[in-house]
């Protein structure tokens, strides 16, 4: 039987601020990535969203970005690797922390918007997320699939699954399509069903200007801060589940 993980970024309210419906969303899916405090989240969020996985017998991992509350982590920042490291295990530490406390604990990291996107794509940032990742014990990384991040993960021993993604585009190269350019979330839940069925059966995505793009799908994402998540991943619940396609964590 084909198996997959639904992954989800969440704890991403701030204060009095509220982003996404988490409660309704963590029984839908096995893993949450819960924001550390950079881009999104706070204390009492990290804690709250901790516990409520912690009830549903979710996955807990975190979700280090960029410290850009006001961008939401989607902003560039030159950061060198040595700074990617120190974001990682102290964001990181944050969720871990929150885990051990509530007597669970850390299982997984991925990292966020623009922090995940520009270590997909330059080696030597790669390279200081894994070792990040490493040092943080038996924890294991989402990496975007067959991107350098992964490769990354895999060279340094890190427990390393390659993420795609229901509810994004891609490009012919296999990263995602930037979110300033039309048509980078998929708002049609058929077609986000669509595209997460060919990637765990077929190990393709069609990327936007129709090429067959190979992946190698170990956990699914779907954005907690989409408009119709709930939605969105009761449908792909149903669209596995029909397809014989079982949830469960990464082992």
């Amino acid at each position: 039987m084909k198996q997959i993980d639904l992954n989800c970024d969440m704890g991403e309210s701030f204060g009095a601020w509220k982003m996404g419906n988490d409660a309704a969303l963590m029984p839908l899916i096995t893993s949450t990535n819960i924001a550390c405090g950079y881009h999104a989240g706070d204390p009492a969020t990290i804690r709250t969203t901790v516990q409520l996985a912690l009830d549903h017998g979710v996955s807990i991992g975190a979700h280090p970005g960029f410290p850009d509350l006001q961008g939401f982590g989607r902003r560039a920042m030159q950061v060198t690797p040595q700074e990617m490291y120190d974001m990682i295990v102290y964001q990181c530490g944050a969720v871990a922390a929150f885990a051990q406390a509530a007597g669970g604990r850390l299982q997984h990291v991925k990292c966020h918007g623009m922090l995940y996107n520009v270590a997909a794509m330059d080696e030597a940032l790669s390279d200081a997320m894994a070792r990040a990742v490493r040092d943080l014990g038996d924890v294991k990384l989402y990496a975007l699939s067959n991107s350098k991040m992964m490769l990354a993960g895999q060279r340094l021993g890190v427990s390393t699954y390659g993420e795609v993604f229901a509810d994004r585009s891609y490009q012919d190269d296999g990263t995602l399509t930037p979110r300033k350019l039309p048509g980078a979330m998929i708002e049609i839940e058929a077609d986000a069903v669509a595209q997460a069925l060919r990637m765990v059966e077929e190990g393709v995505v069609i990327s936007q200007s129709g090429k067959r793009v190979p992946v190698a799908p170990g956990t699914i994402c779907l954005h907690g801060d989409q408009p119709g998540a709930v939605q969105f991943a009761s449908a792909l619940r149903r669209a596995f589940t029909q397809r014989g396609i079982a949830l469960r964590q990464p082992e």
